[in-house]
């Protein structure tokens, strides 16, 4: 049974005690016996993952694993297929821009969130902000796809992430220095389900905010979407994101300020990511971009965040000033040859054109040290 708003403060709390049995009884044994890191070459070779599919040449154990888990949501049909691709078909390329930056920073605001990742080694690091770029953006590309949705491509790499929440659970349990009365299981249902709303519902108010127009019948197809992921990260069916953007957009907007929290950590991971795109959006082009995340988040969590204001934010004219930075992010992100744009909505601007910039910075995530797969770990390290 989907979430609804009668349940849901009972089912958060029961939701941030359990984690993923299946898979932490499977990863917690690969770790005792050092077999992460062929596990982690044999994703390499899963690209699809499908109902029968032929799983002779993989381990005993990971192949029972994944036939159980290439299940498709009980209730999955070829209209929620149609609605997802809908939606990609307009939206992919801004979506997964804003995924990778207003998402990413959204699941720094809940504390346990930014606790975990800024304590588990090598998402952690400094070279964090490329790495979990990385371990998202093969996800994020994937959804929008051709196809993705129907040959198995973007069940198989979901499947992958949910063995790396599977690897942190159980690094963080092995360590003995986990407060599970504080923080809960680490990696929860509440928090995967959480994440999901970050990078469904919270991008789709982010870009209403900043105008871009979504009809009802592709904001059907993107919660549809997120519908599906969350299944693959091995979420109970009664835990599911629903598919149904204003009853999720309703759960959202009720608890979000219950759960976003400003940190020494989400603080810490956001200046992370912020001078991690400074590498691709040099002076003022940065400005012009880090201003419209701020907007995409709204004051009030960008603060929380510990977002820089930039130009646009400080500008007594922002559309003069907008302007003069979407011709900047032109000339020094797609090579030269942009034209200033005139309208009375400079942050749109700003999405259309940075979005295809955003486009090298996943690139460079994902290739820059031939990780291109999400990767568990063997080992945890505290960068603390």
């Amino acid at each position: 049974m989907a979430l609804t708003t009668a349940t849901i403060a009972a089912e958060l709390e029961a939701a941030s005690k359990v984690g993923d049995p299946k898979a932490d009884e499977l990863v917690s044994d690969l770790i005792d016996n050092k077999e992460i890191d062929g596990v982690n070459a044999l994703f390499r070779t899963i690209g699809t993952l499908k109902p029968g599919m032929d799983m002779s040449d993989l381990p005993v154990r990971l192949a029972e694993f994944l036939k159980e888990a290439a299940a498709p949501p009980p209730d999955w049909s070829e209209a929620d297929v149609k609605a997802a691709e809908g939606f990609f078909a307009h939206h992919h390329g801004e979506v997964s821009m804003l995924q990778g930056t207003v998402g990413l920073i959204g699941t720094y605001l809940s504390p346990t969130g930014a606790f975990t990742l800024r304590s588990t080694g090598r998402l952690g690091g400094v070279d964090g902000p490329g790495r979990r770029l990385s371990q998202s953006s093969r996800l994020f590309i994937d959804m929008g796809n051709k196809n993705a949705l129907r040959d198995g491509t973007l069940a198989a790499n979901v499947t992958k992430v949910r063995l790396v929440h599977a690897s942190v659970r159980q690094l963080h349990k092995k360590s003995g220095e986990w407060d599970y009365a504080k923080w809960g299981e680490p990696v929860s249902q509440k928090y995967t389900t959480g994440a999901a709303c970050v990078f469904s519902t919270q991008i789709l108010q982010a870009m209403d905010r900043l105008g871009i127009d979504v009809s009802k019948d592709d904001a059907k197809g993107f919660m549809c979407s997120w519908h599906y992921v969350n299944h693959y990260l091995g979420t109970p069916d009664k835990w599911l994101l629903p598919k149904d953007p204003d009853l999720v957009a309703a759960l959202w907007n009720q608890e979000r300020d219950k759960e976003w929290k400003k940190t020494d950590d989400g603080v810490f991971m956001t200046k992370q990511a912020v001078d991690f795109y400074r590498q691709f959006y040099p002076g003022p082009t940065h400005d012009a971009f880090i201003a419209m995340v701020r907007h995409a988040l709204s004051d009030k969590y960008a603060d929380m965040a510990g977002l820089p204001r930039g130009v646009l934010d400080a500008a007594a004219k922002p559309l003069a000033a907008g302007n003069d930075l979407v011709s900047g992010i032109g000339g020094r992100v797609l090579g030269g040859g942009a034209k200033k744009v005139t309208g009375v909505n400079p942050y749109k601007e700003i999405v259309g054109v940075a979005s295809k910039g955003f486009n090298q910075i996943q690139k460079f995530a994902l290739t820059h040290d031939q990780d291109d797969q999400p990767q568990m770990h063997q080992e945890l390290h505290d960068n603390r």
